[in-house]
């Protein structure tokens, strides 16, 4: 588990939650190693009551799993479950994006109203490519999630954005294990933040489709790729 540290922001429940899911995401909280209220407490020097809400918060995301014998631990996703992360993801985006670019009119208007908010989400964009493309994972997650949370702000209403980022923080735990023991980690990080954020401001709608057409197979290739063990399994091999 990562190391302890003094709890100063938000609240105790909000701070650690926070803390373990970066701990999750980063890899270095890992599926099986099972831990308590209690051990999570003494680590950061805090009574039980906002561990335990946190840990609750993160199993009600699909981070961790939880058994009142033993405790909790990583949830463990197969490449199958990851190939489902990418088509829902896809499913869903889609129709947004048939809905904002496709013969209604709107998308003029709507990308109008939040040019000075693309201006932020170009930010984030070229931070997560730049990070792709050197292949520094702690960097990139946390810009990946900030992008694509900030992203559907501007085009997508809170439901579906709350959905979306719970699907990409649990592809993220699925994705790291195996991306941090690949030697060719680069060739397959998406990279693509930019284009996509480019096209949209240009209301470009042929574009945006297939700047994530792009992205979707991506993932899907990924997927395959690891289905057929290349790299095999984390701690499996």
């Amino acid at each position: 588990m990562g190391a302890s540290g003094g709890v100063t922001r938000s609240t105790l429940r909000q701070q650690i939650t926070d803390a373990l899911r970066d701990e999750v995401l980063a890899g270095r909280l890992r599926p099986r190693v099972e831990f308590t209220v209690k051990q999570i407490a003494e680590q950061y020097g805090v009574s039980a009551t906002p561990v335990r809400e946190a840990l609750f918060d993160l199993s009600a995301q699909g981070l961790l799993e939880s058994d009142q014998h033993r405790g909790f631990r990583v949830r463990e996703f197969t490449v199958a479950d990851y190939r489902s992360m990418v088509e829902a993801r896809a499913l869903v985006i889609d129709g947004v994006f048939r809905g904002i670019f496709d013969g209604t009119g709107s998308a003029p208007a709507l990308i109008g109203a939040h040019r000075a908010a693309l201006v932020s989400v170009r930010r984030r964009a070229e931070e997560a490519a730049r990070a792709a493309r050197s292949g520094d994972l702690d960097i990139l997650i946390g810009y990946d999630l900030r992008f694509w949370r900030e992203l559907g702000a501007v085009i997508g209403n809170t439901y579906i954005n709350d959905f979306l980022q719970r699907l990409r923080m649990q592809a993220w735990a699925f994705a790291v294990p195996y991306l941090r023991g690949d030697a060719d980690v680069c060739d397959w990080l998406w990279n693509g933040h930019q284009e996509l954020v480019d096209a949209i401001a240009a209301v470009d709608g042929p574009a945006v489709r297939a700047v994530l057409d792009a992205y979707y197979a991506h993932g899907l290739n990924w997927a395959d790729r690891l289905a057929a063990g290349d790299p095999p399994h984390p701690g499996h091999g």
